[in-house]
């Protein structure tokens, strides 16, 4: 395959500032072209290798003003957006609003919350392309979001904190679905589906709370959660490309501490359980068969030594060197070791 992509911009961006709040608007013009064996719509005479072609032009246009009262802040916006590649169709043109709200209820926590909507044009690789187990499909249409999510934070000089949940609804939702019959990639639109899921994240400064006399400086922890609701996938359980394949369960714990003077260690779990399934290959029966993500664990540590101007650290991860899969079919490495040196002048 031979591709050759072409793309420009131009964007202008101003911002205003009165006894009101502050207005920002602006605009951008971007220009995408491709020339290619593979991607695009057949060319009338064929230059080099290429001998299909494709391009569209995006505009948008934005304003968005922010209102500042004491402890509530308050922000307003819009983008109005075309694209040239639907000119012929009621979706060429397209507003989408977006509205923030934040307040402060004392020095150490605040609220938020927030809803958008959204859009994305397919890429030609999603249109055009055709190639091994993978067809694309030139009748893709843009796909639409709306987002809500809704929070607290908190933070001091020891403790930094923050619980959000939210919801996003897809339509038209653009991914690359396995089908069963002629065992080949298709891309397509997914009709409607709904994402929910919370998470909630800490950091403790050590140092703050204990002091600089003992070894521990830090500590993270986090998780987070996430479903979907999709009767095709309740019914189909499909192998998906994108969308389906979302992680349902990450626990994240980090520590940093102290060794000797200018010598630290950081330690970090990630333990996650993906949704989705993928294509793995059996070797008995030599044939690729779908297979659910199973759940796994990494820890991985970095040490790091600081000497006036000079920066020296050590990665080992994957310590206990788990086999596991994480999107895709593609195994990920086992036990590995890097490590490098920096120098900053001052």
């Amino acid at each position: 395959n031979y591709h050759r992509s072409d793309v420009y911009g131009l964007n202008l961006n101003m911002q205003y500032a009165s006894d009101l709040g502050i207005t920002s608007f602006g605009g951008e013009f971007r220009n995408e072209g491709i020339l290619s064996s593979n991607l695009g719509r057949l060319m009338r005479q064929k230059s080099g290798n290429y001998d299909k072609w494709d391009n569209r032009s995006n505009i948008s246009f934005f304003v968005e003003h922010n209102f500042v009262f004491d402890k509530l802040t308050l922000s307003v916006g819009g983008l109005y957006n075309y694209n040239t590649a639907l000119a012929d169709t009621l979706k060429a043109n397209g507003f989408y609003p977006a509205i923030n709200v934040s307040y402060r209820t004392n020095d150490a926590v605040s609220l938020y919350a927030s809803w958008s909507k959204s859009t994305r044009m397919p890429t030609f690789t999603d249109l055009y392309y055709k190639a091994g187990k993978h067809r694309g499909f030139a009748g893709l249409t843009p796909e639409y979001s709306q987002s809500v999510e809704i929070g607290w934070r908190y933070k001091n000089s020891v403790l930094t904190a923050n619980l959000n949940v939210f919801y996003t609804k897809g339509d038209n939702l653009i991914d690359w679905i396995l089908n069963p019959l002629d065992g080949f990639y298709h891309a397509q639109n997914l009709a409607s589906l709904g994402t929910y899921g919370a998470g909630w994240d800490a950091t403790v400064n050590m140092h703050q709370w204990l002091g600089e006399q003992q070894p521990l400086q830090s500590i993270q922890i986090g998780y987070q959660y996430m479903s979907q609701k999709s009767d095709e996938a309740r019914q189909n359980n499909p192998v998906s490309a994108y969308v389906f394949n979302y992680l349902r369960h990450k626990f994240t714990v980090g520590v940093q501490h102290r060794i000797v003077k200018n010598l630290s260690l950081s330690w970090n779990l990630r333990w996650q359980d993906r949704a989705g399934n993928y294509l793995k290959y059996i070797t008995e029966i030599k044939e690729e068969q779908p297979t659910a993500y199973q759940p796994f664990g990494l820890v991985d540590v970095k040490a790091n030594y600081a000497l006036h101007n000079i920066n020296i650290f050590v990665n080992a991860n994957n310590i206990f060197n788990t086999t596991h899969v994480d999107f895709g079919n593609i195994p990920q490495p086992g036990f590995w070791l890097t490590g490098g040196m920096s120098y900053t002048l001052r």
